[in-house]
């Protein structure tokens, strides 16, 4: 395409939003107008799909639940049983951050709270991740620490560094069944460190969970500093602007209600059922003309600005757990979904733009440009060229150079990141996220993957429980064979053996005879208390 023909293109096909100065450039997407005219009627599916997802259809029938995130930001939409729930929180985390940055709510013997460890996993994680990364002060009045995994050494990392300061330490469990392993056991670790300290840990705890979850009925989470809801109606990956991600921006002093309005915007932006007028349907175009609506193509994420480096994780869930089904809504088997996964500008330059320009074409790119360079003034590195210039030029080179070898891109462009902006770009990619759903006809708001993931671990660690109960009562070394048999899996030594390894080298009483380089002779014994 010439060049005067491709600047036509990008004036016909650019979006901008002058409330939110926001600006989408899929100009360098390879699409055209048939299938533009055979996309029209699955997007007007699409669009009324919303329309009643919003006014509280069913999304998940088989659960019997609504999926309602987007009233989060505009309570007046939502069935009005759950209006005064949404607000009624709000006004609860307001009142319990101003306490705490005042000192009224304050840990045992000590003025003020000074840290925060914040458990979750998942969408209880990756959304406060990126948002405290993104527009979180260099300065905040709390430091916010994370335990988003049941990783003991990773656990014990973030104690160690916290030292004495545990003692002014707030602690946010984020689990809305009570029943997610990993927030459990993270847990029980941070609790069994206060108690080592003589620090009664609900004087130190904060519980975002469902009434009557597991977490609340056996920590008694009344008794706790705070316990604020999680709605039914929000999934993790869905959740940043409920509870889950306010609750810990509001307390390291970002401004929660521009998030909130800038979603609110870009909420409105994306209901125009008009694919030019609707950047988040532009944005599913793409994605459709990319992947030829399979998702054949990884979707790379290149932000341009620091403070945006943990967008492309957050996404990673958002996207793949949303639309990385086997099914779709009729039945039939599609294995779909996109792949996410990204750096930053312009470490990719210096990572990996080598494969993305002359590699294996398996993506499409997404630039993220911000505008403003820096709050303040800027020296001349060389002359009428600072550092913000290199960078700009490194997006626009690397952009121009990916499309000169036939590799798509598309562009956000932001006047600045602040709180609007990440609150407009959270709200964009989840109502984009729903539009392509619904183009490809599979249901992004269940994973039954995850859950088959969860019950599979259940049964591996019930099967270690069995296993150390046969060899205590079993005086003999078994081989592992044996060992599978009387633990009624004889089809799973391989299992078998990764359990007796993992429990022998962290010195849980289980203990290895043999050649390790021979797994088939090895002899597995316990030993007791006596021995």
């Amino acid at each position: 395409m010439t060049s005067k023909k491709l600047w036509q293109r990008y004036q016909d096909w650019l979006y901008f939003h002058d409330g939110l100065g926001f600006y989408l450039d899929i100009s360098r997407m390879f699409f055209d107008d048939e299938l533009i005219a055979k996309l029209e009627p699955k997007f007007n599916k699409a669009f009324l799909d919303m329309a009643a997802l919003e006014a509280g259809a069913l999304a998940n029938p088989d659960e019997n639940r609504m999926v309602g995130h987007y009233w989060l930001r505009n309570p007046d939409l939502a069935p009005p049983q759950f209006k005064k729930e949404i607000e009624t929180t709000l006004i609860h985390i307001d009142d319990f951050v101003r306490r705490v940055h005042h000192g009224i709510i304050h840990p045992p013997y000590e003025p003020q709270f000074t840290d925060i460890i914040s458990i979750g996993i998942g969408g209880s994680a990756l959304g406060p991740q990126f948002v405290a990364d993104a527009i979180g002060p260099d300065i905040p009045p709390l430091n916010l620490h994370f335990i988003d995994n049941t990783d003991p050494a990773g656990i014990d990392r973030i104690l160690t560094r916290l030292k004495d300061r545990l003692k002014t330490t707030l602690v946010i469990v984020i689990s809305k069944s009570g029943g997610t392993s990993e927030t459990r056991n993270g847990m029980l670790e941070v609790k069994h460190a206060y108690n080592e300290l003589g620090l009664h840990f609900p004087d130190y705890a904060v519980a975002l969970t469902m009434d009557g979850s597991k977490m609340d009925e056996e920590e008694q989470c009344d008794r706790w500093l705070a316990k604020l809801p999680i709605f039914d109606w929000v999934g993790g990956r869905t959740s940043e602007l409920s509870s889950v991600g306010l609750l810990s921006a509001a307390l390291i002093g970002i401004d929660i209600k521009s998030m909130l309005e800038g979603a609110k915007i870009m909420d409105q932006a994306t209901r125009i059922p008009e694919l030019k007028n609707n950047p988040a349907a532009l944005l599913a175009l793409s994605w459709y003309a990319a992947g030829d609506g399979k998702g054949e193509k990884d979707m790379v994420i290149l932000p341009y600005k620091d403070s945006l480096l943990l967008f492309s994780r957050y996404l990673q869930q958002l996207v793949m757990e949303s639309l990385g089904k086997e099914f779709d809504l009729d039945g039939n088997i599609v294995h779909q979904g996109i792949t996410v996964y990204g750096n930053k500008g312009s470490t990719d330059q210096h990572a990996y733009v080598q494969q993305l320009r002359e590699g294996v074409g398996n993506f499409f790119a997404t630039f993220i440009e911000v505008l403003e360079d820096r709050q303040g003034p800027s020296i001349e590195i060389e002359p009428d060229a600072m550092s913000g210039d290199f960078l700009f030029g490194c997006l626009q080179g690397t952009r121009e150079a990916l499309y000169e070898n036939g590799r798509a891109s598309l562009t956000i462009t932001l006047e600045r990141v602040d709180a609007i902006n990440i609150g407009a770009l959270i709200a964009l990619y989840e109502r984009a996220v729903g539009l392509y759903a619904s183009l490809i006809n599979v249901n992004a708001y269940h994973q039954p993957g995850v859950e088959a993931g969860k019950k599979a671990a259940t049964q591996f660690l019930a099967l270690q429980q069995l296993i150390v109960k046969v060899l205590r009562e079993t005086p003999e070394p078994l081989s592992l064979e044996s060992l599978a048999e009387k633990v009624h899996t004889p089809d799973q030594v391989e299992t078998v053996y990764k359990i007796v390894r993992h429990m022998a080298i962290n010195h849980r009483g289980l203990i290895l005879q043999g050649d390790l380089h021979k797994p088939c002779e090895i002899l597995v014994s316990y030993r007791t208390e006596s021995a």
